[in-house]
């Protein structure tokens, strides 16, 4: 049986592109094999309005900066054209319209095989299809009996559509909170959470957050092993959102209790008819191509230390979130992640020895 590449890298998203970038350095080859129509990850599928929370300076993968002002704040659609960029300036067989439905091995070799029947062998296999495929979207208490839309965050767009209604945004994150303050120009929304929003100064003496998370070391802490669960990541603000709530546009109140019909019900005892609940509430790993390698966990979520499969050598793992620092999972991060992980994936024999070997 051949072996056709040195590596295969599953999804061709921000993680996919900065591992083939760091593959290629080390003179492996590469198949890039990316469910979409093009190898630009999940961005198009963001809401409309969608902006980085990091500077462009702060916010390429390596080897190629954003055009324009450094200073800026990239837009969904700026990011798109970025990675397309990325994509066509790597020395890599990319296979679009090419979902992996499956992987097998055989103790040296990874066989990656399409719903279209293609099959890719390698040595090495980066999972790289990151979270947005599996949103994480609790049963709420009531659900059931609830008249009124569920939708996730993974599925909202725009705040036109929802002109009029009574829009409650569960969650307190950065999503939550931008969505929320979006919608409250154009329906009445509520914020819900369990704990309150929590804000971090996005200009903190006069320099960008990321300028000090940058030289003090903070981005690049490799403490993710470190931590059981993930902590909820600040709402990074100039000052915009924090008034927005100040001023209830959106209001804020802490999570409803249960659904009833076309209503919530609070703490408090109080009801309140709403339209539509949309859910701010993350997303988990996404990686059913490897259910029954033994490389996942029971609830899915793979076995890795610091990205580095447990189970498989030769396995590893990009774009999850805390996977080695605090901005593991952003475009920032995931370059220094995809380095770490393919220095010690190129230690593992080539594809070459291995079919010398057999």
């Amino acid at each position: 049986m051949s072996i056709d590449y040195d590596a295969i890298v599953i999804g061709g998203g921000q993680s996919g592109l900065a591992a083939t970038h760091h593959l290629r350095q080390r003179g492996l080859t590469v198949a890039v094999v990316e469910a979409g129509a093009e190898p630009v990850g999940s961005w198009p599928q963001y809401y409309d309005s969608l902006t980085l929370f990091s500077p462009a300076k702060y916010s390429a993968l390596p080897g190629l900066s954003f055009s324009g002002d450094p200073d800026r704040y990239p837009r969904r659609d700026e990011v798109v054209d970025y990675l397309r960029s990325y994509a066509a300036q790597l020395d890599a067989d990319i296979h679009t319209n090419s979902r992996v439905d499956a992987v097998d091995h055989d103790g040296h070799v990874f066989a990656a095989h399409t719903v279209t029947g293609a099959t890719f062998r390698a040595p090495r296999l980066i999972a790289a299809t990151g979270s947005f495929g599996t949103p994480r979207a609790p049963r709420l208490p009531g659900q059931d009996q609830f008249t009124g839309n569920i939708l996730h965050v993974s599925n909202y767009r725009t705040p036109a559509e929802f002109a009029g209604q009574h829009v409650i945004v569960v969650g307190a994150g950065n999503s939550a909170v931008q969505i929320a303050a979006e919608l409250a120009d154009h329906a009445t929304t509520t914020l819900a959470s369990r704990n309150p929003v929590k804000f971090l100064p996005q200009r903190p003496l006069g320099r960008d957050v990321h300028f000090w998370f940058t030289i003090t070391g903070f981005d690049t802490l490799p403490i993710g092993h470190l931590l059981k669960n993930a902590p909820t990541q600040p709402v990074l603000d100039t000052a915009r959102y924090r008034a927005t709530l100040a001023a209830e546009k959106p209001s804020r109140r802490p999570m409803f209790t249960t659904l009833d019909g076309d209503s919530v019900i609070w703490a408090d005892g109080t009801r309140t008819g709403v339209d539509t609940i949309i859910l701010a509430t993350g997303y988990t790993p996404h990686l059913p191509y490897l259910a029954g390698t033994g490389a996942l966990t029971d609830t899915g979520a793979p076995r890795h230390r610091k990205g580095i499969s447990t189970t498989h050598p030769g396995l590893g793992y990009l774009g999850l979130e805390w996977q080695r620092s605090p901005s593991s999972n952003s475009l920032r991060g995931v370059g220094r992640d995809a380095y770490y992980l393919t220095r010690h994936l190129g230690k593992l024999s080539t594809r070459t020895d291995l079919e010398r070997s057999r």
